[in-house]
């Protein structure tokens, strides 16, 4: 994913290539989530079906891994690339975080349409609230990994995960259960710099859709007579 994705500059296969890719390696980031679902939540005794968890994993990275490699071709930087498309290399190191790039899906999806079907604030709120699911979904399976053995932890099921992540994204933070370990506080920093950006997101939308709405009332009423 590119910081300016319409940069002139860039090379026409290399924007051929992002378009076509972005929904079949969107679809494979759900693959791997499921995959990695599988690895934390299904019993170690349930069997075959929590060892297809970890091919399924391995298989999707590498398409990852694959994908990152012939941008990084077609774009011609060589390694200017990983700083010019830095959100491509996060993903690709931490693949939980790709739901970050819907909005590039949906960007692939609408350059075959002539205008976009939703208006622009329904398209943050929608943007915001997948992007939220399906972080808040990675990053509790990601803290249920680290926490449910720990020594001294709270977060001891899936359910106390998943309640977590909803406290964190909404930047409640009830504190009723927390991470203890280094890898889960890692997590818990990642959700709440997420968590703000998008309520901030949304709030701001939503904000300017209701000025503009009370901009156009203001507009239709007469004006009073002296």
């Amino acid at each position: 994913m590119s910081d300016q994705p319409s940069d002139p500059s860039t090379p026409p296969r290399f924007r051929r290539w992002e378009q076509r890719t972005e929904v079949p390696l969107f679809v494979a980031s759900l693959f791997f989530l499921l995959g990695y679902a599988v690895r934390i939540l299904v019993p170690d005794r349930t069997q075959p079906w929590r060892d297809l968890g970890t091919p399924l994993v391995v298989a999707t990275w590498l398409l990852f891994a694959a994908d990152y490699a012939v941008r990084i071709r077609l774009s011609g930087q060589g390694l200017r690339f990983l700083r010019t498309h830095w959100l491509d290399t996060v993903v690709l190191v931490l693949p939980l975080l790709r739901p970050l790039r819907l909005i590039r899906v949906y960007t692939a999806v609408q350059r075959q349409r002539e205008q976009p079907r939703l208006s622009l604030y329904a398209r943050v709120i929608s943007y915001a609230g997948m992007t939220a699911l399906l972080l808040g979904f990675s990053a509790a399976l990601a803290v249920y990994d680290q926490e449910r053995v720990a020594p001294g932890a709270t977060i001891r099921t899936f359910g106390d995960a998943a309640w977590w992540a909803c406290a964190t994204l909404t930047t409640v933070g009830y504190g009723d259960v927390a991470p203890v370990t280094p890898g889960g506080r890692t997590v818990a920093v990642g959700l709440m710099v997420c968590g703000l950006a998008l309520l901030g997101a949304v709030t701001g939308s939503f904000s300017s859709w209701l000025v503009q709405v009370f901009t156009r009332e203001d507009e239709k009423r007469p004006p009073e007579r002296g």
